[in-house]
């Protein structure tokens, strides 16, 4: 059996590993550990998240510094302000029993006065968010000249986030580092071109396969109407009473919406989105760590980074377009070795998009029954049962209550009494699924065997991207065909890209068609209508990354079908 000492960690290091309970190192620790100690070699480590990799990357660079000298050594960047904290906070567990070794955190939404004054009293380690850094080295209040190891965690996600020129701006500010450490839980080619141009034959560990969800997950979807959407959403919770988890929207519009409605009935829930302050996101991040609220509603933009343990569930309100956000949404659950799942609600339209993350992520959605109202309450039902008999009842103070509950009940059965407790906690359920409806969307074979044979034929018209132009019919009529002046060469992804239009407009993902990318500019499809002439109003003229944004009508001869951008 591997063990960390045979990997060659420092004895102190490994006494704080002990400590924390750490007996056997992961796949990627065991297979990236050796290879990170020797500290000239450039490594990429492809692995899912939750599968050890702060520890992979940790052990290592802690191994190497020079207590000595103390200056920063190693430079970690990560896309979140929490994932920063959570590397920083891991670290100095890591450190624990071992003299004289110092990190700090650096990210937006904190005081950069403090974090300069941190910066100036020493340090080893420094882990950042991409954007304070950056302001951080433009105001010389760090140097990353004695640099010698930059780690990139969670490099996906970063580019994703459109940090993709900030990256690049870092390493060009670390002109003596003796490695650069990679990791990632997917493999996109905009993370290979990087590597290309600034690593020099790495080293490079798959754990699993690429793009692969993770093992501990168990990957489930409910097919129903889009109309009931809300009402499946609200009947897999009540099904699951002892649900720890997240749900997933595409719109941080939608995730405000179900938000009120569910806290309106009862359901202890926060939603996380780009509206929130900084001060209001550690808040509810908070009280979701602590367990005080059961369900956080987030967009993959707000939770990306987000690292908290024991989530038994994660829900897709609604199917991501993009693959490897899948995986990311689905990797919040069964970490560290515990088993969890994934839901999706899907639509019959929607059953082929869940058939390609099948065959690109490599796993199997198993199909599940809507719960009816009946076997929703029999499941709260015996749950309440197992709280009941499980409570601590060994404090003797509730002996001094005993003789006036028996002389309370002295004329009460035991049977009524127990009809009496069920009442209380069950009559809302009893009342609300009384008459409850099917939600489920029952599908013939052959409608079945239709599906299939569609995503076999890659999906038809839907693999063709929206070269239909502006002709095609939405649910509500015609679509109009918008170009804007973004594309892939901005850093996003099909999936970001859709996020970033929606919250920008508020639109539903239901008023658009499809989205024609390409490396400068991209086209559209919005229903016409006040909701293309609201996407033009939301985007056109604002300013991205410095630079302005137009969007148009692509025929109306105003942008042209290859305008390139201003």
């Amino acid at each position: 059996m591997t063990t960390f000492e045979s990997l060659g960690v420092k004895d102190g290091i490994l006494e704080s590993v002990t400590a924390l309970g750490f007996t056997q190192p992961t796949p990627i620790q065991e297979q990236a550990i050796p290879v990170l100690l020797q500290g000239t070699k450039d490594f990429i480590g492809l692995a899912q998240t939750g599968t050890g990799k702060t520890a992979a990357f940790g052990l290592p660079v802690l191994h190497l510094l020079d207590a000595a000298q103390r200056h920063p050594q190693a430079l970690i960047i990560c896309p979140t302000r929490e994932l920063c904290l959570q590397i920083a906070n891991d670290l100095d567990a890591f450190k624990k029993k071992s003299k004289g070794m110092y990190v700090t955190a650096v990210y937006g939404g904190a005081s950069i006065g403090e974090q300069i004054r941190d910066l100036k009293k020493g340090t080893h380690i420094v882990v950042a968010t991409p954007g304070r850094l950056i302001d951080l080295i433009e105001r010389k209040a760090i140097n990353l000249e004695q640099i010698h190891y930059v780690i990139l965690d969670e490099a996906d996600e970063m580019l994703n986030m459109g940090f993709k020129d900030d990256i690049e701006f870092i390493l060009q500010n670390t002109p003596n580092r003796q490695s650069i450490w990679l990791f990632s839980a997917t493999m996109p080619q905009e993370i290979r071109r990087v590597s290309k141009r600034y690593m020099t034959d790495p080293f490079e560990v798959t754990v699993g396969k690429v793009n692969a969800t993770n093992v501990n997950v168990d990957h489930q979807y409910y097919t129903t109407q889009h109309i009931n959407r809300y009402e499946t959403l609200k009947r897999i919770i009540d099904f699951n009473p002892g649900i720890y988890g997240i749900i997933f929207t595409r719109t941080k519009a939608d995730a405000q919406e179900i938000t009120e409605r569910l806290i309106r009935e009862g359901y202890d829930i926060e939603a996380l989105h780009g509206d929130l302050t900084q001060a209001q996101r550690d808040k509810v991040m908070g009280r979701f760590r602590e367990k005080s609220i059961q369900l956080l509603i987030a967009t993959d933009v707000a939770a990306r980074g987000i690292d908290v343990k024991g989530i038994t569930h994660v829900i897709n309100y609604e199917l991501p377009d993009d693959t490897e956000v899948y995986t990311h949404r689905s990797g919040r659950t069964g970490r560290a070795g515990k088993d969890g799942v994934s839901l999706s609600i899907v639509t019959p339209r929607e059953i082929y998009r869940l058939r390609q993350i099948e065959k690109i992520a490599n796993t199997r959605f198993s199909k599940m029954d809507i719960p009816t109202g009946k076997d929703v309450c029999r499941k709260q039902f015996f749950h309440f049962t197992d709280k009941l008999l499980s409570a601590d009842i060994s404090n003797s103070e509730y002996e001094a209550y005993i003789p006036a509950l028996q002389e309370k009940f002295a004329d009460v059965s035991k049977e009524e009494i127990l009809q009496r407790v069920a009442a209380l906690e069950f009559d809302r359920f009893l009342k609300y699924y009384e008459n409850s409806a099917d939600l489920n969307v029952r599908e013939d074979a052959r409608r079945e065997r239709g599906t299939r044979e569609l995503d076999r034929r890659g999906q038809g018209e839907a693999s063709r991207g929206a070269s239909a132009g502006a002709g095609r019919r939405s649910s509500g009529g015609a679509y109009q065909r918008l170009f804007v002046n973004l594309g892939t060469k901005d850093g996003f992804y099909k999936a970001s890209f859709l996020q970033f239009i929606l919250d920008m407009s508020d639109l539903r993902k239901d008023s658009l068609g499809r989205i024609d990318m390409k490396e400068m500019n991209s086209w559209v499809e919005v229903e016409a209508g006040p909701n293309a002439s609201k996407m033009i109003k939301a985007l056109d003229g604002k300013n991205f990354k410095g630079r302005k944004i137009r969007m148009n009508d692509a025929d109306s001869g105003g942008g042209g079908r290859r305008r390139t951008r201003e």
